[in-house]
């Protein structure tokens, strides 16, 4: 007879532990860069006191509601979710429109995307990420059986996704609006879109992105600078180069924690956009490899979640969990990207390590679901009930 406290007795863990760790890990790496990375600005700024750790309180601040939202948001069913879905859409939508209005919403760096809650700023467009998954799911649901078809299957989803890239380049929010075609596209695809559709889809998003790109001064000024930085350092190349550089400074180990020189004004939105550059020169390439590689075990473990949840012929909470791994997934390549010089300028922070209560609080609950739709999965796999 076998002991208590063999483990072949335990009960399997109720959620995934490599997926929740990893989270948790990416959150504190991020906790502790963003304070590394913040410091001189803090200190140097009128608006922040002059208080060292004003970006750090203000992170935690953040973290703390993230995790307490997603603690009741993994209380609720993905059922729930599903019947949610549309009117989280449409909410999303209005938000939107909303951060457009003059005296609505607020102008930052010559961008207006967000909308000031007196104590802090919400970003719309970061909720409509999640809301555009949960959206993107359902509707897959509903039009699977017409998924060969393009005028009942993609046509009204592409409708809807025209209107909020609108909005989105209205702002001008170029980054968002990639992030939320590439989560629609990755959802229809993954619920049984034929290949050649797919295929023909792609072509027109380059071209039509392409042509974006070419009607926008900023934009092209963006390509060119991104594709020869040091051409024009100190205009157009600024922020790629000096991410570059701390890069280059970094090496095998970093300089040190603390110890960058890049976050001290060279640096722009050393704690935003450009955190992986800090990371780069502060803990060097082991510093990026180890962040790279739990990316992409969270990523790995939200497929594996919707592999499972599509045993269990549950397809609504397998599209979700793999939509949070593309939306996840693309941010953060798009970012690392950017930092290394792989891809041209845009405004997309690190998710779950960058500075910003908006992304902090949507990729919380964006984790949350995803563990909810693991927690599911394992209660039927016992034989239990939802």
């Amino acid at each position: 007879m076998l002991p208590a406290s063999d483990p072949s007795r335990r009960m399997p863990a109720e959620v995934d532990m490599a997926l929740l760790w990893s989270s948790l890990i990416l959150l504190l790496i991020g906790m502790v860069m963003v304070y590394s990375a913040s410091i001189a600005i803090a200190e140097a700024g009128r608006f922040t006191g002059n208080h060292p750790a004003y970006f750090l309180v203000r992170h935690g601040v953040f973290l703390t509601i993230g995790l307490v939202a997603a603690g009741v948001t993994f209380q609720v069913p993905l059922s729930t979710w599903q019947k949610l879905a549309p009117w989280l859409f449409v909410a999303g939508f209005v938000l939107l429109a909303l951060v457009l209005i003059p005296g609505v919403g607020r102008d930052v760096n010559g961008a207006r995307r967000w909308l000031s809650l007196g104590v802090a700023n919400l970003q719309p467009s970061e909720l409509m990420k999640l809301f555009a998954v949960l959206y993107a799911a359902d509707y897959t649901i509903r039009k699977m059986p017409h998924m060969h078809d393009l005028k009942k299957a993609f046509l009204p989803m592409a409708g809807a996704m025209v209107a909020v890239g609108v909005l989105l380049l209205k702002e001008p929010d170029f980054g968002a609006f990639v992030v939320i075609i590439s989560i629609a596209i990755g959802i229809l695809f993954l619920g049984g879109m034929r290949a050649r559709l797919f295929a023909i889809l792609i072509a027109v998003l380059v071209v039509a992105f392409a042509v974006l790109i070419i009607v926008s001064p900023y934009r092209r000024d963006r390509i060119f600078g991104f594709m020869d930085p040091w051409s024009d350092a100190f205009g157009r190349g600024y922020q790629l180069s000096h991410a570059l550089i701390a890069f280059g400074r970094g090496e095998l180990l970093g300089v040190g924690l603390g110890a960058s020189v890049e976050k001290l004004f060279y640096l722009p939105e050393a704690h935003t956009d450009f955190l992986l550059a800090v990371i780069a020169e502060e803990l060097g390439f082991t510093g990026v490899v180890v962040v790279i590689i739990l990316f992409g075990l969270l990523i790995q473990r939200a497929f594996v979640i919707g592999r499972q949840a599509v045993a269990l012929e549950r397809l609504y909470p397998a599209l979700v969990a793999q939509g949070i791994g593309i939306w996840i997934g693309i941010q953060g390549f798009i970012n690392m990207g950017v930092n290394m010089g792989l891809l041209p300028t845009k405004g997309l922070t690190l998710p779950l390590m960058s500075f910003g209560g908006s992304g902090i609080l949507a990729n919380c609950v964006a984790l949350a679901i995803l563990l909810r739709v693991d927690w599911e999965n394992r209660q039927l796999m016992r034989g239990g009930k939802l």
